[in-house]
């Protein structure tokens, strides 16, 4: 389980002071809702570690992340733009989250084929990601999760609006993803989304952040 107590957080020259209390647990999806500029991405990058609180404390299965550094945390982040290495195909992109020699070959190699297939990306192993239009980049980065998740480096996913440059029915195919990806591996996944939809179809919990404060609904 995901547990946040009484983080604080404060841009510098700004007058919002962010203050988050939440938990989200292993096996679920945790949606996350609020008007643009509310402090969405910020709760992300805290828990990431891209951002360090200025009071408070954050865990996952009771062992504290504070101190820890990005690259040594359990989680994963797929953000509204992909994070993709533009000048390497499809398949390397998504290696890389497990193994960062990307072999041409072997158990790793495998493991991303099959994402991209989950993903709907089976044959497009060898395109670069600048040859693949922005749906398809989004979900390159979304098999990226998803391996990282399977081999247990990253069990934890957060998804910054992944979705909104996505056709519906690929949108609904990767919702039903995700809901399968927290369910049969026991992720705990954070879901930012400004769409209501998206958290009726899967959402197990949802919170809105109000005035800087997240709120359970």
């Amino acid at each position: 389980m995901l547990i946040l107590e009484s983080v604080a957080f404060q841009y510098p020259r700004t007058a919002t002071t962010y203050s988050f209390d939440m938990q989200a647990s292993a096996g679920a999806v945790t949606a996350i809702t609020g008007k643009s500029g509310c402090g969405k991405s910020t709760l992300l990058d805290l828990i990431a570690g891209f951002q360090q609180p200025g009071s408070g404390d954050i865990y996952w299965h009771d062992q504290p992340l504070n101190k820890l550094t990005p690259a040594a945390r359990p989680v994963t982040t797929v953000f509204q733009r992909n994070n993709l290495f533009e000048h390497r195909n499809a398949i390397d992109n998504v290696i890389v989250g497990i193994n960062p020699k990307i072999p041409s070959y072997g158990i790793d190699y495998d493991a991303a084929a099959e994402a991209l297939a989950l993903v709907g990306l089976a044959g497009f192993e060898k395109k670069r990601a600048s040859q693949l239009s922005g749906g398809q980049q989004q979900r390159v980065a979304i098999a990226r999760a998803l391996v990282r998740a399977t081999a247990d480096k990253a069990p934890l996913i957060q998804f910054d609006e992944p979705f909104s440059a996505l056709d519906q029915a690929t949108r609904e195919q990767m919702l039903s993803l995700v809901k399968r990806l927290a369910t049969t591996h026991q992720c705990a996944i954070l879901m930012v989304t400004h769409s209501i939809a998206d958290c009726d179809a899967i959402a197990d919990a949802r919170y809105e952040i109000r005035d800087g404060r997240l709120f359970s609904l």
